[in-house]
């Protein structure tokens, strides 16, 4: 019997979407080419938003204690504290950590990671793909409804389906290490010195990560770069000697710009790098990713499930595809204010200006954090149409008992939070409570005003708002919309 989905590449995107799966009954395998975890660490962190993600399956304190980060824009300070929401992200959190724990979890879930298990092709059908790869012990092929790209910016999925990747080509190059026991001066959000840019700060106890951007420094390719290059471009650009420094790894990365033209073809479907890479710009490509996972699988696994409502899965490249173009966009402007010399300052000037006000600030900071992502879902006015739940609201319920919208959400299911003593909502929704949670009793005011829920709220898998009530449109409609038709009493 064919699996339901085959997932390639074992980086937090494709563990994260395999989580999802599982949780909506998905048989899903993981297939990545390298025989063990790399151990390498391009991503450092991750936004607010994707930290919102991780706490609501109850992933986020398998961390441990985390370091939160004010922001910036291109190297303006944005001052998070000044804003009604909470924009602080994640540093410090090295993205071979996040894997660990994203892997432990689809342990307990019962996901296999097939780790030296290469994929070269596949074969597509009307029922399913067959994939084809190379394994410990040769050539084999394996069937599955869905096949999903989760393998990087050089994606071989999304080469071998066809799939355009245009965008801009690299004008430049930068240095990235990971050295212990240096004690090198800390420039966390990078400092402009003559000739270009420097950026240095503790990645854990005595790890700290370097970065450089040095002015005529071309693109290569990431294999290429000796230690000796960059402890040669940090003293020219510093005048600190770090050639002595124990190096735990080395690599570079350049400004290419491009996103997929199509997250979907056919039963093959791209998330993470695979549909967009960036100049690496407050950790968002790592966090973006792990938001097209979670927007794709509860979707994807209603279809193999049979409860999908028409045109569910088209709504995954509807929505994320224009979070990608946004993503585009603003990393590009960040890179040209961030790195471009000192032509830029009047800008930059003028940045620093505008920041200050806090429209201004609030817009930049939601850029930055994802956490001002919106969804059309249909009719309505209600202030949290279409947004995400603040996971951290609690809701008191009928029995007494207080629960935060997030330990609600640890079952990867829709939730209808039926506020009033009739239970109108609850009678409506009893249809559906083969997919969604029905939870009465009462929100417990608390925290910002414009993220403080009230009435009745319908929010889906991914924590978005989909129905509320009132002025938040028809909840058999919504119901309808986004987990199919009721269910047929026996």
């Amino acid at each position: 019997m064919a699996k339901g989905a085959i997932i390639v590449g074992a980086g937090p995107v494709g563990l994260m979407l395999a989580g999802e799966l599982a949780l909506g009954g998905v048989d899903v395998e993981i297939y990545d080419r390298l025989p063990g975890p790399s151990g390498e660490s391009r991503g450092v962190g991750f936004t607010r938003r994707a930290a919102e993600v991780f706490h609501q399956r109850g992933l986020l304190h398998r961390l441990g204690e985390v370091e939160w980060a004010q922001g910036h824009f291109g190297g303006v300070r944005i001052d998070f504290g000044a804003l009604e929401d909470n924009h602080f992200s994640v540093r410090g959190v090295a993205q071979f950590r996040t894997e660990s724990m994203l892997e432990g979890w689809l342990a307990e879930l019962g996901v296999t990671v097939r780790r030296g298990y290469e994929v070269v092709d596949y074969r597509e059908t009307d029922e399913g793909v067959t994939v084809v790869f190379d394994g410990p012990e040769g050539r084999g092929e394996e069937s599955a409804r869905y096949l999903i790209g989760c393998d990087g910016g050089r994606s071989l999925v999304r080469q071998l389906a066809g799939i355009e990747f245009p965008g801009w080509s690299a004008t430049r190059g930068m240095y990235m290490a990971d050295i212990i026991g240096s004690n090198v001066r800390q420039r966390p959000i990078g400092e402009k010195v003559p000739g270009g840019m420097v950026m240095a700060f503790n990645l854990e106890d005595g790890v700290d990560r370097i970065v450089i951007h040095e002015k005529g420094l071309r693109p290569q390719d990431k294999g290429a770069v000796t230690w000796s290059e960059v402890a040669d471009a940090w003293e020219r650009m510093t005048g600190e000697d770090l050639h002595g420094a124990e190096v735990r790894w080395v690599s570079s990365f350049t400004d290419a710009t491009r996103q997929a033209a199509s997250y979907r073809k056919g039963r093959v479907f791209l998330a993470g790098d695979a549909t967009h890479i960036h100049m690496p710009a407050g950790a968002q490509g790592l966090s973006v990713g792990v938001q097209d996972a979670v927007n794709l699988g509860w979707k994807l696994a209603a279809t193999i499930n049979g409860w999908a409502p028409e045109g569910l899965l088209d709504t995954y490249e509807s929505e994320r595809h224009p979070v990608g173009e946004r993503l585009m966009r603003n990393t590009r402007a960040q890179t040209q204010l961030y790195l471009t010399g000192e032509e830029m300052e009047p800008l930059r000037a003028v940045m620093r200006e505008i920041v200050l006000l806090p429209e201004a600030a609030r817009h930049l900071a939601g850029i930055v954090s994802g956490l001002d992502i919106r969804y059309e879902v249909g009719a309505g006015e209600h202030r949290l149409l279409g947004g995400r739940l603040l996971p951290d609201l609690e809701f008191e319920r009928q029995d007494g008992g207080r629960s935060t919208v997030a330990e609600l959400m640890h079952s990867g299911r829709g939730i209808l939070f039926d506020v009033g003593d009739t239970g109108d909502a609850e009678k409506v929704a009893g249809g559906w409570v083969d997919r969604i949670d029905i939870v009465r009793g009462d929100w417990v005011p608390a925290g910002p005003v414009a993220a403080r829920a009230d009435g009745s709220l319908l929010i889906r898998p991914d924590g978005h708002v989909v129905w509320a009530n009132p002025e938040g449109g028809d909840l058999t409609a919504a119901l309808n919309r986004w987990f199919g038709a009721e269910a047929v009493a026996s």
